[in-house]
C-alpha cells in the first residue's frame, strides 16, 4: 500500500535544499556581519570581509575554469588562506584537497596526479617543496602563492600568481553554487599510506554539516566561541572546525606555527574558549618556561585524540586552567565522531579513577548513527563486558562515501554494513568504548594477544615516562615480544632494569617488554606516534 503521506507531497526548492556547511558563513555574514571570524597578529577581519573574500575566491576560481568535479590543492599553514578556502573552493563547485605541510615531496607528487589536482595554493614558504613535487608529478596544476602577513622568513621568487592579485579578480557579489546533490565531494584527504599508497578520503557536504553542527553539539560550544588552531586544518579538515565557527558565529584565531608563547599569549590576549590537539600539544604548553605561562581569567576547553593523556599531564593541565575532554575518530568519520561525554558525578571521584575513566574514548556523536564493537568474522556484537575485543565499527551520515579511485578498498572498508575502522577496543557495560589497539599494532606471543596499548598505560605510571611506545620486537621463541621505546619525562632518570621491574608489578609476565629502547619518539605533524617507524627499528633488534 502506497504510504499517503508521500501523496501530492513532493520534494521541492520551497521545502528542499541540499544540505551544507557553506550556507554557515552565509548566515553568519547576514546575522552578524562586523563580529571577528579571523584573528591573525595584527589582522583583524569580520563576518562580512571573510564571506566576500570567499566569494572572490570562487569567482576568481571559476574563471580559471575551475567548476563542478574538479580539485584545487592546497599546501598551507593555518592562515586566513586555509580558512577561505574551505568556503571558496566548494562554493565554485570544486573539491578541496589539503595537503599535510610535513609530507615529503615524493608522497605529495602522489597525491597531485592521484587527486588530478588542477590548480594549487601555497603559502610562500612551503613553495619550494611545492615545486619539488610538482616536478615529480604529472599534473600541471595553475600555481597560486600565499604571501602570509606574519611569515619572516626566507622570501625566493618564483612563477606563480599572487593569492591577493587573484583574489581581486572575483566577483565579490559572486552567486556561489550550492551543491547540485548534498551527496557532492566537498573534499579529499589522503591517509598516512603506512603500508602502501595513501588512500584519498572523500567526504560530502551532509557530512561535512553534520559533523560541524555535531562539534558544537557534543562540545557545548557556545555562541561566540573563540577557537585556537592549534590542529592543522590539513587533517580532517580540522575536524570540520572551519565550518563549526561559522555556525556558532565564532571567532578563529589562526596559529601559524604551534608553539607555547604564542600559545599563551592567544589563550589570555584573546579570550581563547576552545583549541584541540594531541597530547604532545598539551606537554609542550605545561613544560613551557614559567615565564612564557599567562594566567588564565577562564576555564578553556581542550579536546584531545590519540593515545590517552597520562593521569600526571591531566592533573597538570587542570591545574593551568583546562577541562580536557577525550574525543575519537578517522579521517573517514570527518575527524571525531565519538566523545568521553562526562558523567557529573565522575568528578567527585579519586584523581586516578577520573583518568582511567577519561581514557576511554566514549560514546558517538550526536551527529553519528551507529558505533559498535563487532567481532568482524561474524559481524555480531561483542560481549559488554570490557574485556572481550573486536572491532570498532561505525555506521551514519558522517561515514565517508568512499576511497577515491579505490573500489576495492572501498569495498572492504564498508563490508557486512558497516566502516571497519581497524581499531581492536572493546565494550563497557555502560556503553563506552575503549581502543586496545589498532588491528597491525596487537603482539601476538606465543599464541596470546598483548594490547600495545595496555602496556603502555603501565608505563605512563611511572613518574619517570614521559611518552612511551610499545610495538612487536621478533622473538626466536614466542614469534613476538612487546619492545618499549621510552622518552623520558623532564628532569627523570631511569633505566631497563627499573622499567622492567615496574612492568612486572603491573602486567601479566608474558606482557612485560623485553627491551626497553629510550630515544626520542617519532610523531607525524599531528602529534601521533609515527608506530610504523618503530616497528621497523624494533625488527632490527634482537631480544
Amino acid at each position: 500500500m502506497e504510504n499517503p503521506y508521500n501523496t501530492g507531497l513532493d520534494r521541492n526548492p520551497a521545502n528542499y535544499q541540499p544540505l551544507t556547511p557553506l550556507t554557515f558563513l552565509e548566515r553568519a555574514a547576514s546575522v552578524f556581519p562586523n563580529h571577528t571570524a579571523i584573528v591573525h597578529g595584527s589582522l583583524r577581519r569580520n563576518y562580512a570581509e571573510f564571506y566576500t573574500r570567499s566569494r572572490q575566491l570562487a569567482s576568481a576560481l571559476t574563471k580559471n575554469g575551475i567548476g563542478r568535479g574538479d580539485t584545487v590543492s592546497v599546501l598551507l599553514h593555518n592562515t586566513p588562506a586555509m580558512l577561505e578556502c574551505h568556503y571558496g573552493v566548494p562554493m565554485c563547485g570544486a573539491v578541496l584537497h589539503s595537503i599535510n605541510t610535513r609530507l615529503d615531496a615524493s608522497i605529495i607528487a602522489f597525491q597531485l596526479d592521484h587527486a588530478m589536482a588542477r590548480l594549487v595554493i601555497v603559502d610562500r614558504e612551503l613553495m619550494p617543496l611545492m615545486q619539488d613535487a610538482l616536478a615529480l608529478a604529472t599534473v600541471t596544476p595553475v600555481l597560486i602563492q600565499y604571501d602570509d602577513r606574519e611569515y619572516h622568513g626566507e622570501r625566493t621568487e618564483v612563477e606563480a600568481a599572487d593569492y591577493e592579485v587573484f583574489l581581486s579578480r572575483g566577483n565579490p557579489e559572486f552567486a556561489w553554487l550550492m551543491p547540485e546533490d548534498e551527496w557532492d565531494a566537498i573534499s579529499i584527504n589522503y591517509t598516512s599510506g603506512t603500508t602502501g599508497d595513501p588512500k584519498g578520503v572523500v567526504s560530502h557536504h551532509r557530512g561535512a554539516y553534520l559533523l560541524a553542527q555535531g562539534n558544537a553539539l557534543t562540545t557545548s560550544m557556545a555562541k561566540h566561541a573563540v577557537y585556537l588552531w592549534t590542529l592543522p586544518m590539513f587533517h580532517c579538515n580540522g575536524w570540520c572546525f572551519p565550518w563549526t565557527m561559522s555556525a556558532i558565529i565564532g571567532t578563529h584565531v589562526c596559529l601559524r606555527q604551534v608553539r607555547a608563547e604564542p600559545i599563551w599569549n592567544a589563550l589570555a590576549d584573546e579570550g581563547v574558549t576552545h583549541l584541540c590537539g594531541a597530547p604532545i600539544v598539551m606537554s609542550l604548553m605545561i613544560s613551557a618556561p614559567e615565564a612564557e605561562k599567562r594566567a588564565l581569567d577562564h576555564t578553556v576547553q581542550f579536546f584531545t585524540a590519540a593515545a590517552p593523556p597520562p593521569e600526571k599531564l591531566l592533573a597538570d593541565m587542570k591545574t593551568a586552567g583546562f577541562d580536557v575532554t577525550h574525543l575519537y575518530g578517522l579521517t573517514e568519520t570527518y575527524g571525531p565522531a565519538v566523545v568521553n561525554d562526562w558523567h557529573q558525578g565522575w568528578s567527585d571521584l579519586p584523581p586516578a579513577q577520573q583518568a582511567t575513566l577519561k581514557s576511554r574514548q566514549g560514546v558517538r556523536y550526536l551527529a553519528l548513527e551507529g558505533l559498535d564493537v563487532l567481532d568482524p568474522e561474524t559481524m555480531f556484537p561483542v560481549p559488554r563486558d570490557g574485556k572481550t575485543m573486536g572491532e570498532v565499527m561505525f555506521r551514519g551520515n558522517v561515514v565517508m562515501k568512499g576511497y577515491f579511485r579505490n573500489p576495492s578498498a572501498t569495498q572492504d572498508a564498508f563490508a557486512g554494513g558497516w566502516f571497519h575502522s581497524g581499531d581492536l577496543g572493546v565494550m563497557h557495560p555502560d556503553g563506552y568504548i575503549q581502543l586496545k589497539d589498532r588491528s597491525k599494532d596487537v603482539i601476538i606471543s606465543g599464541g596470546e594477544n598483548i594490547s600495545s596499548i595496555e602496556v603502555e598505560e603501565a608505563l605512563y605510571r611511572h613518574p619517570a615516562v614521559g611518552v612511551t611506545a610499545v610495538v612487536a620486537m621478533p622473538h626466536e621463541k614466542w614469534g613476538e615480544t612487546p619492545c618499549a621505546f621510552i622518552e623520558l619525562a623532564a628532569g627523570q632518570h631511569s633505566d631497563a632494569d627499573t622499567l622492567k621491574a615496574w612492568c612486572k608489578e603491573q602486567l601479566a609476565p608474558y606482557k612485560v617488554p623485553g627491551k626497553f629502547v629510550f630515544m626520542d619518539i617519532p610523531r607525524t605533524s599531528t602529534g601521533k606516534i609515527q608506530k610504523f617507524a618503530l616497528r621497523e627499528q624494533a625488527r632490527k633488534i634482537t631480544s
